[in-house]
């Protein structure tokens, strides 16, 4: 059976983690308490005093704006939201008084929205500067008092019925999460690394290249990590079921430190070695006698960084074999060295590397 090709394996796990992501219980709760918000919006909208009861279709418009994962975002995008409406409300206002709207100043009020959008002041509101103020020009017409007083007040009846409903059936904070990606993360390096050491314990050259393919995407992972741990720390502000997730999120900020060293290390052993396999110009010749215990030190030290666990007897022990293991290889290398009279290449590197590695690994225990 022929294998996929790798943008094709690329891709189908691009669609699995995307079909994944979309049905995670925190994103189907916000379904849920967005569908509710919109729901209740809609029900009270029309009984808004004045003439402000023409305009209920904006209400659910404001509780769609208002919710996102977190308190904290659902309060600061009502916020920005609602200073763009009244940002563009103003500035239709001002045109209404003076000069009216007409050919000329219509395109000139939505110029001027759109160069206000992109000042930075407005974050997800900025978007609405415009279009309120071409709302108001266009649909309010004579009525554009009335209009602007109906389309801001109900958006934000809607945004205080999405704060509201956000705050009672407050998110869980996205700690747990956040912490098993980043384990995921380990025995992600964990397994690379084992790839590396299998490869080059085959027939040489080898002739498996997935892991060399494999490396690009460990920088890509950890930028990936670093965001879902800052949207972990926002899903904490203000949430009254986030008490006792801070420690868990000083640690696995610690550890996403640790494996994102240890995933350049990695990277650059993957490199260094795919440079001598395929005899790239950076590459340097590897000893016949070093690809064994050259990959008997990367599976042990694997083994290291799969364990997670400092303070275990497992990893105590395969610490102790990782070390040896990789003592064994610098004498390999320095035997080697004597013997030809060369530098052994990716052998000295290898050994430098997976050294830091092992003390690497055990550095987010001291932070607990």
């Amino acid at each position: 059976m022929t294998q996929s090709h790798p943008r094709i394996r690329v891709r189908r796990a691009g669609i699995a983690r995307a079909l994944y992501e979309a049905v995670r219980p925190a994103r189907l709760l916000l379904v849920v308490k967005t569908m509710l918000a919109v729901g209740l919006a809609w029900m009270i909208a029309p009984h808004m005093p004045g003439v402000t009861d023409e305009y209920p279709y904006y209400a659910p418009l404001g509780a769609l704006v208002s919710m996102y994962p977190t308190l904290m975002g659902s309060a600061k995008s009502s916020f920005q939201t609602l200073l763009g409406l009244a940002t563009g409300i103003g500035l239709a206002t001002i045109i209404v008084i003076t000069v009216g709207p007409t050919w000329w100043t219509i395109p000139l009020v939505v110029g001027v929205g759109v160069l206000l959008s992109g000042t930075g002041w407005f974050g997800a509101g900025r978007e609405y500067i415009p279009m309120a103020a071409l709302f108001v020009l266009i649909i309010g017409g004579q009525n554009a008092d009335d209009y602007s007083l109906g389309y801001l007040t109900q958006t934000a009846v809607g945004v205080v019925i999405g704060l509201l409903v956000n705050f009672v059936i407050a998110p869980a904070p996205l700690t747990m999460a956040a912490a098993g990606r980043v384990e995921a993360f380990r025995e992600q390096l964990a397994q690379h690394l084992h790839d590396i050491g299998s490869a080059v314990s085959e027939s040489w050259p080898p002739e498996h290249e997935q892991w060399a393919e494999d490396a690009t995407s460990l920088a890509d992972t950890s930028a990936e990590l670093r965001a879902a741990l800052a949207e972990a720390d926002e899903s904490r502000r203000g949430n009254p079921r986030a008490k006792g997730h801070r420690s868990r999120m000083q640690q696995s900020h610690a550890q996403l430190a640790a494996l994102d060293r240890i995933a350049h290390l990695i990277r650059d052993i993957s490199d260094e070695i795919a440079d001598t396999i395929w005899e790239r110009p950076a590459g340097i010749a590897l000893d016949p006698a070093l690809p064994e215990p050259l990959s008997a030190a990367c599976h042990a030290v694997a083994d290291v960084i799969a364990q997670g666990d400092a303070s275990s007897a497992d990893d105590h022990r395969a610490r102790g074999e990782a070390a040896r293991a990789i003592r064994l290889l610098l004498e390999t290398v320095d035997d080697r060295t004597i013997d030809v009279r060369r530098s052994m290449g990716p052998g000295v590197l290898t050994a430098m590397h997976l050294r830091r590695i092992l003390i690497l690994s055990g550095a987010p225990s001291s932070t607990e």
